[in-house]
């Protein structure tokens, strides 16, 4: 397959460089093999992989199939693969230019460069000038006609980026935390925007913190019950007004009908009731609960006439959000109606662009313009917690965190249906710890459709999230490379790589986040294609770096000492899907693993790895000087120490950013989320809580 620093379109010109007269030379099953595997290849489908750097296992040709038919190509016989190897080869024979062309700052783009001789060039830029050349060209996404002296013409977008992303200024500490955990006595029963903004201002300011790292705050899909996982959104593109302080909204305050306040004071004393069943019960968070309550309450809210300044920004929130939020806010009104999956709706509504779907944003124009209301509030009291953490001295602000994908039923997937492909689902392939492979039940984008729109939904998608981050963090950034696609029915094994623009990719990135000067965080961890990283470091993507897993892998495997570290990362001791660092050192996760029956080995074996590992690293900790005052054992004392010195560890690396998990901070051992389990642990629905409590 293409290498990782190869673009779409040099693949595709390498490939129909070669003869069709090859490929229709073979005869028999190998020959009907190898012109699939070169069909597949001509549109990215990689036709084997390597689940370990020693082995090339080959896709098997069903998923080869299934993936082109995502595609819109037809390789069901080997005579519709001979034909469409035909038509695809002869169309990039006779092609002048890939739908998108990026060209960086500092060069011209390498397919300008190929363009024959004496081919004329129009450019419309994004502020709608018009030039002939590629000198000088500001930053933005423009539009290229070519003409060739033989009468061929082109039509691209000219994708115009800088060559790195903006980088921290200087070296910074933050805190790592799960909103819905992070309870106060004035949220209704899950943290909310307005305890975000309460921490930042305390953090930057008491503490000299410089970021502060959530998890996605997605629109989540709606359900009884709905699940409660950041990574499975509804949408990417909107916020999720769960997640409103409703009392911090203007019109809260001038809810003036008796029978109206009286419904509010009966929310809020709810709220109360709510709140402490969490707070001090230790019953779990309901999300589902909270959002009962918010939304009504968010009623009333939207039923008070905005004042004329509030609706002039409402008003152009609109125009600037246009149809995607039109599209979003129909997508929640029909889910009312429909239920929440759209594939189960009526045919004529599972199309946003149809005539019935229309008619039914009429005849539901009132819920639709209450979901816009909604999303309006939400992006001010994000933007608002942004701005609160920079005046309180943070160089970069609120960390934002981008899932890798949404889910197949939710608005994006509707709204968006033709750049998502039908029938396929994101996953990861069989490797060295996972023999069956994942099926992460997300459809991909068609890479093909991303190009030719000039990458419209993902730069609407960038520039949302940049307007109230500091930072993003990237899940599975190596996603900007390719994904494994996997058939829908078929097992994580029966799927195949698809590949993306990454220059494409990168370049829409570099000019989103330079236009909001935010910092890129890509999570780089786990099985990474060979020079993935290097190409993000080069592009200015931070990467992640988490304590347990930086061993020399390349020579003796014992931890990497602090001055081998990487300085272009986020360094953590642990994340939302590891256990905290309490539960790691004492061994809790281990056992906790058992009475939920996920251990692969017996519990003495798993024991003894997990001390060993463990051990090591408090060795060379302690051999640093950094493990002061533990007085050994397992009191709390000697357990707060050890806490303390691996994250003294840190602070010797040469890393950028220094990220601590806040439950740390008060030594509570629950993980976040469980990889593994579903209705066996509470995942996304536990409150940070201290040792003692728990």
């Amino acid at each position: 397959s293409a290498s990782t620093s190869e673009s779409a379109s040099t693949s595709e010109s390498a490939f129909a460089s070669e003869s069709a007269a090859e490929s229709e030379s073979a005869h028999g099953p190998a020959g009907e093999r190898l012109a699939l595997a070169r069909l597949a290849e001509s549109y990215g489908v990689a036709a084997s992989f390597s689940p370990s750097p020693d082995r090339t296992v080959a896709a098997s040709d069903s998923a080869l199939v299934a993936v082109l038919a995502a595609l819109g190509v037809d390789a069901a016989t080997p005579e519709a693969v001979r034909a469409a190897l035909a038509a695809r080869e002869a169309e990039l024979a006779v092609r002048l230019l890939p739908p998108t062309v990026v060209c960086g700052a500092d060069g011209m783009a390498d397919a300008l460069a190929q363009l024959p001789e004496g081919t004329r060039l129009r450019i419309r830029t994004e502020e709608g000038e018009v030039c002939d050349s590629v000198d000088r060209l500001p930053p933005g996404v423009h539009e290229l006609d070519a003409v060739a002296p033989d009468g061929r013409t082109a039509h691209a977008h000219l994708v115009v980026a800088p060559a790195r992303l903006p980088t921290p200024a200087g070296r910074s500490y933050g805190l790592l935390v799960q909103l819905y955990s992070l309870l106060s006595r004035r949220s209704w029963g899950m943290g909310d925007l307005g305890d975000l903004e309460e921490l930042s201002a305390w953090a930057g300011r008491a503490l000299g913190v410089g970021f502060v790292q959530v998890n996605p705050l997605h629109a989540a899909v709606p359900g009884a019950p709905t699940d409660p996982s950041p990574y499975r959104p509804s949408s990417r593109r909107f916020p999720d007004p769960v997640h409103l302080r409703v009392e911090g909204i203007p019109e809260f305050a001038y809810i003036e009908a008796p029978e109206d306040r009286e419904r509010v004071r009966g929310l809020l004393e709810r709220a109360r009731r709510l709140r402490e069943s969490v707070l001090d019960k230790g019953e779990l968070i309901d999300r589902d609960a909270v959002w009962e309550l918010k939304r009504e309450a968010l009623e009333l809210v939207c039923a008070v006439p905005l004042g004329p300044g509030r609706q002039a920004e409402y008003s152009d929130f609109l125009a600037r959000a246009g149809e995607p939020l039109e599209d979003h806010a129909t997508w929640c009104a029909l889910a009312e109606a429909h239920g929440s999956d759209s594939s189960h709706w009526p045919a004529g509504l599972q199309d946003p662009r149809s005539a019935e779907t229309a008619r039914a944003r009429r005849e539901l124009m009132d819920r639709v313009d209450f979901h816009s209301r909604l999303a309006w509030l939400t992006y001010g009291q994000l933007a608002d917690a942004q701005r609160t953490a920079r005046d309180a001295g943070m160089p970069v602000g609120i960390v934002h965190d981008l899932a890798v994908g949404v889910h197949p039923g939710g608005a994006d997937a509707w709204a968006q249906r033709e750049y998502f492909a039908a029938g396929m689902s994101v996953g990861a392939p069989p490797d060295a710890f996972n023999a069956r492979g994942q099926d992460w039940g997300l459809p991909p984008w068609r890479p093909d459709r991303l190009a030719e729109s000039g990458y419209a939904p993902y730069r609407q998608l960038l520039r949302s999230l940049f307007g109230y981050a500091g930072a993003l963090r990237i899940d599975h950034v190596m996603g900007l490379f390719r994904l494994w696609w996997v058939p829908q029915g078929q097992a994580p094994t029966e799927g195949a790589y698809v590949r993306y623009d990454a220059e494409a990719m990168l370049a829409v990135l570099a000019l989103e986040a330079t236009r909001a000067g935010a910092v890129v965080i890509g999570e780089d961890l786990g099985t990474v294609e060979p020079g993935v990283r290097e190409t993000l470091h080069e592009r200015g993507v931070l990467g992640t770096s988490v304590l347990w897993f930086e061993r020399d892998w390349d020579g003796d495997s014992r931890p990497l000492p602090p001055d081998r570290w990487r300085a272009d990362c986020l360094a953590t001791v642990t994340t939302h899907d590891l256990p905290p660092t309490a539960s790691r050192l004492t061994g809790d996760h281990v056992e906790l693993r058992d009475r939920l029956g996920l251990l692969t080995n017996p519990l003495a074996e798993e024991r003894a790895l997990a001390a060993a590992d463990t051990n090591e690293w408090l060795t060379l900790v302690s051999r640093l000087g950094l493990l002061k005052g533990s007085g050994g054992g397992l009191s709390g004392e000697a357990e707060e120490a050890e806490i303390q010195a691996v994250h003294r560890y840190l602070l010797r690396t040469p890393a950028r950013m220094i990220g601590v998990w806040l439950p740390d901070c008060v030594g509570d051992r629950r993980p976040q989320n469980l990889p593994g389990t579903w209705d066996q642990y509470p995942n996304w629905r536990l409150p940070v809580a201290d040792a003692v409590r728990e």
